[in-house]
């Protein structure tokens, strides 16, 4: 379902999506298609399915014109070895 389409049905309010078709420009990901998971009405709640959300699930207010997420890469962690010789 086009985003657009979310909104129409869902206006103003925070919906649980998975993510059917999207593309990267940069260190952006805009999200062209989507499934409804659920509507929900409460933050506390929406913020309780962010925090669980994981693979091509997350969660997305309506009120936004598009979908875009942006990709934050972490760096390597180095490690310090702790080997003696």
């Amino acid at each position: 379902m086009k985003w657009q389409e979310v909104r129409r049905l869902y206006p103003n309010q925070y919906v649980v999506l998975e993510e059917l078709e999207s593309h990267i420009e940069g260190n952006k990901k805009y999200v062209e298609d989507v499934a409804i998971i659920k509507p929900i009405d409460d933050s506390k709640e929406a913020t309780r399915e962010l925090v669980r959300s994981k693979g091509k699930k997350f969660v997305y207010h309506t009120a936004e014109d598009t979908i875009v997420i942006e990709i934050v890469r972490s760096p390597g962690v180095r490690g310090v070895s702790r080997y003696e010789n």
